[in-house]
């Protein structure tokens, strides 16, 4: 008996650890929902990380384990950095202190939440904004200081540059 209970113990064990392992996921982790980008293993990337400010919107940075990424208020500002590059789009772009972000406009729609993306950056960096309405642009400036250094290969253009 002990023995058949040992081994449900065990197999429930094994169960457990590759679901996490499978998601992704660590239990123990505080960032268990952010996620790398695909490029995350970029260089440039280790340093946008390490760059980046210990405290956005009196948030102190929460302790981000997954490659890439960092995060703010128990996730309610994550930067990925490694995220697919944007294509020409005709969401709305704008110029913070030098770098271009787009902000990923239906999602704004749907939830609520401010997606926005470097422009004209490889590595691209992605900045998730949740419980902050209405401060994108503090949020920006204070990323500016870590992404700025990933060269700048386009910018955005404005109506009136448009062919």
């Amino acid at each position: 008996m002990r023995r058949q209970r040992r081994s449900s113990l065990l197999l429930l064990g094994v169960v457990t650890v590759a679901v996490v392992a499978y998601s992704g996921h660590s239990l123990l982790s505080p960032d268990h929902s952010v996620r790398s980008g695909p490029f995350s293993g970029d260089p440039l990337c280790a340093d946008v990380v390490s760059g980046a400010p210990e405290e956005v919107l009196s948030w102190q940075r929460d302790g981000a384990t997954v490659a890439g990424t960092a995060s703010w208020g128990e996730a309610s500002v994550v930067l990925r950095c490694g995220v697919e590059p944007l294509p020409p789009t005709p969401d709305l772009c704008m110029n913070v202190s030098g770098v271009d972000w787009v902000l990923d406009e239906g999602r704004l729609e749907a939830d609520g939440v401010q997606v926005l993306t470097t422009y004209g950056r490889t590595p691209a960096v992605e900045v998730t904004i949740e419980d902050a309405p209405g401060h994108a642009g503090d949020v920006l400036v204070d990323m500016n200081r870590s992404v700025r250094d990933i060269p700048r290969k386009s910018k955005c253009l404005s109506p009136g540059e448009v062919p």
